[in-house]
């Protein structure tokens, strides 16, 4: 079989080059990881900024090594990297499990087997019970009489019961391989599409040029599991990256967290200040050195190039090394300690035995650990029904036939018998087994908002049209339903409206006379091979054929609603987090899973919108802005409900609800949750996507940033887990900020008392090893293992998720007052240690302190109260943090040591020979030590202890043993609950919290 497309542009078909079927979903390759791993890091204004200044120690004379710089950059490089590539290599591993996957196709005659990857278009595949189509494929034949096969496609749209598909009319009596091999055919189609739910046009397909009857088919799509013993023939047409999976996949954009947009944007405010400092220091100096002796003292008297080097040069070249001076207020090493803190967190994710299924034996699963702390700071939840908040197990629970209902005595769990023939499915009647079918058509229409399923059975000299409709409340079966049978009608119709909960089926069916049939075959054909208005030329088919008939009865089944998901939506509404459901179901039936999952309230307001304002306006129309004011209003009218059910939803459309909320004014963070591949879009647009690991088919959770196994594990996950992960991380950014200025600030003041001249305040072994060392490993585990309050807590009081909600621990007062902490720590080490040497400090043996001593004092106090104080933020105590904050300390104290005691035979310099032990010789700098600290950490102290007693938050109370009580406008602490009336006039009838809103 030769598969040829239609060239954009061209007239004639022309054979093209078809993708294979590998499906890639990582992003490195060997060859390319280096070089695209490194643009991406130095992306990162942080990494960008020290390969700048590590360049300039490189080329101009500055007062540090270039190593000082060269060797963190180095080491935030390479933990990155490895990080990334890790994550990448777990990609490549599961792109590799199913490219790698068996397939069996005809050649030569032959049954042959191939990995999935080598597959081509073109190539005939045999598939068996219960495996997965490697692509999508026209379905020739099958080992069934009757050319039908039976298929779960929950791995696409979530749902698990079978669905049954019928292969061309003309190759269905092929049922082994030389027949299938003896095929030779021309397939000329359309370019691949996404949408899940349109059935495919084969505008022709000829074998030794007579045109084969295909013209307008259903696929079947790659994912999609065989079910019932049987095997299936298809021929391959689209392929990897262009199957029907992966073109609903929208392109995955790289996600940010809020976390990391601060973390950028404070950046870049310290980079202001590192210019102004160093722009300061360099007019300073010379302001300093505008008097000829300070310029040239007698004991160092410039050359003559240095005295006819032009002014602006050397000014340029002073900017340059005190910016290279003060480079370290720039904490390079936050991002690989924040890469390493998100990577090792996420297996505590991974490791919470509370969140492992017994049933699917399964945990957890985490694809990408960038997007920890947004798990923290969720706003909106956009989730799936079938499948996400039920259990997708359909059970049939009773019919009603012409008025009377039975419920059977055994109920089969939506289960097909083997040995039934398609035919049976249809009519079970005595004497079936003569009928053949004719035509099937299955389309959802939007007009008419029901899901027709129409068979046409040949019997004898007439034909059936039977008619089974999914339908709402204005179905169009009662419509479409014979004038002579108002009171059935209107019988069933009271059954299916009063089935709340329950899926309903109405089947209905009328005879058409031999002409009959042959004039609607006619009028079907030429509609399927129109070339414009396809779609509108089938409906007007369908509404003249599908009229007048006799209503049989309704069925309903039950699909279950899903272990403890009512009490995840009611803890993630006392959160504060606004959930809406989007789903591709009838509103009777979305609805009454809304009230049982506790989504809705008895006693609230509904407010529906059904009807369209606009002949044909569509929800994508919208989204692009062509009806700004209808896009305005909606999203008015959702920010003023605390609830959302949008029904009747194609894949796509379930994004652009996501993008429209996402990029409304306030900007909230989404939450997207589904189990099958048309939730997958809507997983990627959101700002964290999470799958779930369903009974079968896993392309929501590949294609999500974690997977969990069941909807209640998203409480958890939230409350607990997000809650812990935006805590630990937003401390360590802030903190990391603060010892930077603590740490640099001194050198700052230094300049002042050495004439500008660039000399350093720190040894050089310091410089480089306070971030990478003596600071690192305390925060590390901190923002690893610290817990405010217990998860038991947090599970228990929901409310709390609402103390942290709008990032408010990185807000500007918060980072203003870390800022400003850290300045008041750097002034009390300096001038402290100042004014004790002004005091003429000596040692034991009558020697005076020198600058090396000075400049060890600032340090030593510096790390002992940066540790001290992330000692005094510590609520969770083990073993393991005890051993890393005073073992930091140790480290310090051990290294100093070694550092000063031993004449090192590779140095050029032996200037802190002696110098630490020199300093702990002497008993005023023991005292001077001890005082400093204290001062220092005494106003952080004195903060903490005023504001949890006057203005305590939500989470104070519960650490100091109170209690809250939730929504309760008298509870303080609950003062951030969303309350009041809506901003409009014409909304104002709607109160902000119970009102709910169902679309």
């Amino acid at each position: 079989i030769v598969c040829w497309r239609r060239e954009l542009g061209t007239e004639a078909y022309i054979p093209q080059r078809f993708p294979d079927n590998r499906i890639v979903s990582s992003k490195y390759t060997f060859w390319n990881f280096v070089p695209k791993n490194l643009f991406e890091q130095f992306r990162r204004i942080a990494n960008f900024y020290f390969l700048i200044i590590f360049l300039v120690q490189l080329i101009i004379d500055t007062p540090t090594s270039p190593v000082t710089s060269g060797l963190p950059l180095l080491f935030v490089i390479t933990v990155t990297a490895i990080k990334q590539g890790y994550e990448d290599w777990l990609r490549h591993k599961a792109d590799n499990a199913m490219n790698q996957c068996p397939v069996h196709f005809i050649q030569h005659g032959k049954l042959v087997r191939k990995q999935s990857r080598k597959l081509r278009v073109g190539d005939i595949v045999m598939v068996k019970e219960d495996e997965t189509f490697p692509c999508d494929l026209i379905f020739l034949s099958s080992s069934r009489g009757d050319g039908t096969c039976f298929v779960t496609t929950a791995s696409l749209d979530g749902e698990s019961s079978h669905k049954t598909y019928y292969a061309v009319q003309d190759t269905k009596a092929f049922h082994n391989e030389q027949e299938i091999d003896a095929l030779h055919a021309t397939i000329e189609c359309e370019q691949p599409q996404p949408d899940l739910y349109k059935l495919h046009r084969i505008k022709e397909m000829t074998d030794y040029n007579n045109l084969v009857n295909c013209a307008f088919i259903k696929l079947l799509y790659r994912a999609i599991v065989s079910k019932i013993s049987c095997l299936i023939s298809g021929v391959a047409i689209y392929t990897g990256m262009e199957t029907k999976m992966a073109l609903n996949y929208q392109a995955k954009s790289q996600k940010r967290s809020a976390v990391e947009k601060s973390m950028n944007v404070f950046l870049i405010v310290y980079l202001c200040i590192l210019i102004s400092k160093a722009l300061i220091n360099t007019v300073l100096k010379y302001v300093w050195q505008s008097e000829p002796f300070r310029d040239e003292p007698w004991y160092n008297q410039k050359t003559e190039p240095e005295r006819k080097r032009n002014l602006f040069l050397r000014a340029f070249t002073d900017f340059l090394a005190f910016m290279v001076l003060f480079n370290y207020i720039i904490p390079v090493s936050m991002y690989v300690t924040v890469e390493m803190q998100k990577f090792l967190g996420s297996y505590f994710l991974t490791w919470d035995e509370e969140m492992f299924d017994e049933d699917t034996g399964e945990g957890p699963l985490v694809n990408t650990s960038d997007l920890n702390e947004e798990l923290g700071q969720i706003e909106y939840v956009f989730t799936d029904k079938t499948g996400t908040l039920t259990e997708n197990n359909m059970e049939f629970v009773e019919c009603c036939i012409e008025g009377h209902v039975y419920v059977p005595h055994v109920i089969c769990n939506g289960q097909i018998l083997h040995d039934c023939t398609g035919i049976d499915m249809i009519d079970s009647s005595p004497g079936g087994s003569g009928k053949a079918i004719l035509e099937i058509s299955l389309n959802f229409t939007n007009q008419t908002l029901c899901l027709c399923h129409t068979v046409q059975v040949k019997d004898d000299d007439s034909v059936d049209g039977l008619k089974k409709n999914q339908l709402s409340r204005r179905s169009c079966i009662y419509i479409s339903s014979s004038p002579d049978e108002v009171a059935l009608v209107e019988g069933i119709q009271r059954y299916v409206c009063n089935q709340e909960g329950l899926r309903t089926l109405c089947v209905a069916y009328k005879k058409l006379t031999a002409e009959e049939y042959s004039n609607a075959q006619k009028l079907l054909q030429n509609a399927k091979l129109a070339l414009q208005d396809r779609e509108k030329k089938l409906a007007e088919v369908y509404e003249k054929i599908e009229r007048d008939f006799i209503l049989l009865g309704a069925t309903a089944v039950e699909d279950r609603l899903q272990e403890k998901a009512a009490d995840t939506i009611e803890a993630l509404q006392k959160a504060g987090i606004k959930v809406w459901v989007l789903t591709g179901d009838k509103m009777e039936t979305a609805a009454a899973t809304c009230y049982a999952c506790k989504l809705f309230r008895r006693n609230t307001q509904i407010l529906e919108l059904t009807t369209k304002k606009i002949e044909e306006q569509s929800l994508h129309d919208v989204q692009d802005g062509s009806s700004a004011n209808y896009r305005e209003l909606f999203l008015e009218i959702c920010r003023n409900c605390s609830a959302v059910l949008c029904c009747r939803m194609a894949p796509l459309q379930k994004a652009q609800i996501v993008k429209l909320i996402k990029l409304s004014k306030e900007h909230p963070i989404t939450l997207a949750i589904g189990d099958g591949a048309n939730d997958v879009s809507m997983i990627l647009e959101a700002h964290v996507g999470i799958g779930i690991i369903g009974k079968e088919g896993r392309q929501a959770a590949r294609n999500s940033d974690y997977a969990i196994p069941k909807f209640k594990h998203l409480k958890k996950m939230l409350l607990v887990h997000g809650h812990f992960y935006y805590v630990r991380i937003s401390e360590l950014v802030q903190y990391f900020f603060y010892k930077n200025v603590c740490f640099i600030f001194p050198q700052f003041l230094y300049q002042f008392f050495c004439g500008f001249s660039q000399q350093t305040l720190y040894d050089t072994a310091y410089l480089t090893l306070y971030n990478i060392s003596f600071t690192s490993l305390p925060i590390l585990l901190y923002g690893l293992m610290e817990q405010h309050v217990s998860a038991d807590t947090l599970k228990r009081e929901p409310s709390l998720y609402r103390d942290v909600a709008k990032n408010a621990l990185l807000r500007w007062r918060a980072f203003i007052y870390w800022t400003f902490l850290g300045v008041f720590d750097a002034v009390v080490f300096f001038f402290g240690a100042y004014f004790l040497f002004d005091n003429t400090v000596v040692t034991s043996n009558g020697q005076m302190f020198g600058n090396w001593t000075f400049g060890t004092l600032v340090f030593t106090v510096l790390v002992f109260t940066v540790t001290l104080k992330l000692a005094l933020d510590t609520h969770y105590w083990t073993w393991i943090n005890h051993f890393m904050i005073w073992g930091s300390l140790v480290f310090y104290i051990i290294f100093s040591l070694l550092w000063g005691g031993i004449i090192w035979p590779f140095l050029n310099y032996q200037r802190m020979y002696y110098v630490f032990m020199q300093m702990l010789s002497s008993g005023p700098a023991w005292l001077g030590i001890i005082l400093l600290i204290t001062v220092s950490l005494l106003p952080d102290v004195l903060k903490k202890v005023l504001c949890r007693q006057l203005w305590p938050t939500a989470t104070e109370r519960i650490q100091i043993g109170g209690t809250c009580i939730g929504l309760d406008s008298s509870c303080s602490c609950c003062c951030r609950v969303f309350r009041g009336t809506a901003r409009t006039p014409e909304l104002k009838s709607l109160s902000f919290i119970p009102s709910h809103f169902t679309a």
